[in-house]
């Protein structure tokens, strides 16, 4: 299990079961939910003022485009990216593949979904598990 103190904020459901092995905050925006929710915003900018935000969208043009709008609303030092790397392909569950042809963030190897959060700097090394509940309890 990685720990990740920053919240992490994907684009959908599946995003966040791929990240199933990370122990920390994952909130997804819901695709372009997220430019009309303002209760969503309102959590995420109090979870970037309490632990930082950590973006990880997919590398398509959608995943820009959500990334830059988050980039808009929250102040550049609460914030940390990790982009995940242009590959073709097609999600398994997914019966063609997306509109650019890239796998998202669900179809990405972990490994390789590591590497980007190390590249990140948001990886928190196993010693410090336990101090790093603690934090998540005191901020919850």
């Amino acid at each position: 299990m990685i720990v990740v103190k920053e919240a992490i904020i994907v684009e959908g459901k599946y995003d966040k079961i791929k990240l199933s092995f990370i122990d920390g905050m994952i909130i997804e925006t819901r695709g372009f939910r997220i430019f009309k929710d303002k209760e969503q915003m309102a959590l995420i900018r109090k979870m970037a003022d309490a632990r930082g935000l950590l973006i990880l969208t997919d590398s398509d043009s959608a995943g820009f485009l959500i990334r830059n709008y988050l980039k808009s609303c929250i102040a550049p030092d609460k914030i940390k990216h990790a982009y995940i790397p242009d590959i073709l392909g097609k999600e398994r569950r997914k019966t063609s593949y997306s509109k650019e042809g890239k796998l998202g963030v669900e179809g990405i190897e972990k490994q390789l979904l590591i590497r980007a959060l190390e590249k990140a700097g948001v990886v928190v090394n196993q010693e410090t598990i336990s101090e790093n509940k603690e934090y998540v309890r005191q901020v919850t």
